[in-house]
C-alpha cells in the first residue's frame, strides 16, 4: 500500500497532535483484528505494520471468506479487515455470516475494487468501512481505531460515489411520490391482507374459496401493478403507501 494518498473520510479529525483515540493510549484492551485476504504476502505485510501499534492486536488470519467465517466464530474479533474478491467465498458474501457468528465484530472491507456495486453490496451486507488498498499503512490503523469507536470509514473517492447514489435515491423517491399509487382491486386487497399474515397460497385459496391458481394470478398481478419482485416487498410497499394498513 502506498503512502501517497490522502486520509480516509472522517471530517473533523486533527492529525497534527494525535488524540488519545488516534493513538489508542486510552484503551484498556487492544483492538483484536482478524485479517482476511487471499494473498499471503499482503496478510503478512498488514500483520507486520499493525504489530507496531500497541493498541491493535492481530489475533488471526484467513485466506478466503469461508475460512474467515470459521475464524470469526472461534476468535470473536473486534474488527475483521477483509478483501472483497477472494476464491471459494468472497468478502461481501461472508459479511452476513460473520455478523451471525460474531455479532459484535465490525467489518472493514480493504480492497482494490472501486466499483460502486461492491461498495453498496458491502454496506448492505453489514460492512462498517470500505477502504481502497491505495491508502497508506498508517491510515489502516487509524481506520481500525475509528471503526472500533463506532465510526464509519469510507475512502474519499468511494464516499463521493455513495453521496451521488443517495441523491439519486432521494430524487427517485420524490418522483414516485408524484405518481398516484396503483389501484388494486378489492379481491387483490383481500389477497394482500392474507399474504401479510403469512398465509401461503393454498391457505389463502381455502380462506377465499377460490383455486390456488387464482391466488397465484392475483399475487402476480399485485407484484406487476406495484412493480415489485416479492410478496414481502408488496406488503411493505402497501403499508408505506397506506394502500393497506396491517393491524
Amino acid at each position: 500500500m502506498a503512502d501517497r494518498f490522502g486520509p480516509v473520510l472522517e471530517p473533523g479529525e486533527d492529525d497534527d497532535e494525535g488524540s488519545c483515540t488516534d493513538r489508542g493510549v486510552a484503551r484498556e484492551e487492544p483492538i483484536r483484528v482478524l485479517v482476511v485476504d487471499d494473498h499471503a504476502l499482503f496478510r503478512r505485510g498488514l500483520e507486520i505494520v499493525l504489530a507496531q501499534e500497541e493498541d491493535i492486536q492481530v489475533v488471526g488470519e484467513a485466506g478466503d471468506g469461508a475460512e474467515a467465517v470459521d475464524k470469526a466464530a472461534d476468535l470473536l474479533p473486534d474488527i475483521v479487515l477483509m478483501d472483497v474478491r477472494m476464491p471459494k467465498r468472497g468478502g461481501i458474501e461472508a459479511c452476513t455470516s460473520i455478523k451471525e457468528v460474531a455479532p459484535s465484530a465490525k467489518i472493514i472491507m480493504l480492497t482494490i475494487s472501486d466499483e460502486e456495486a461492491d461498495l453498496y453490496d458491502a454496506i448492505k451486507a453489514g460492512a462498517t468501512g470500505y477502504l481502497l488498498k491505495e491508502i497508506s499503512t498508517d491510515e489502516v490503523a487509524t481506520a481500525i481505531r475509528a471503526v472500533a469507536d463506532g465510526q464509519s470509514q469510507i475512502s474519499p473517492s468511494m464516499a463521493s460515489k455513495l453521496l451521488t447514489e443517495f441523491k439519486s435515491m432521494i430524487q427517485r423517491t420524490d418522483e414516485r411520490r408524484l405518481v398516484p399509487a396503483p389501484r388494486l382491486t378489492d379481491r387483490e386487497l383481500e389477497v394482500l391482507k392474507l399474504v401479510a399474515t403469512g398465509m401461503n397460497n393454498r391457505d389463502i385459496a381455502k380462506e377465499l374459496f377460490i383455486s390456488e391458481n387464482t391466488v397465484k394470478n392475483h399475487v402476480r398481478n399485485i407484484l406487476e401493478k406495484l412493480q415489485l419482485h416479492s410478496r414481502m416487498e408488496a406488503v411493505v410497499y402497501a403499508m408505506r403507501e397506506k394502500i393497506l394498513e396491517i393491524r
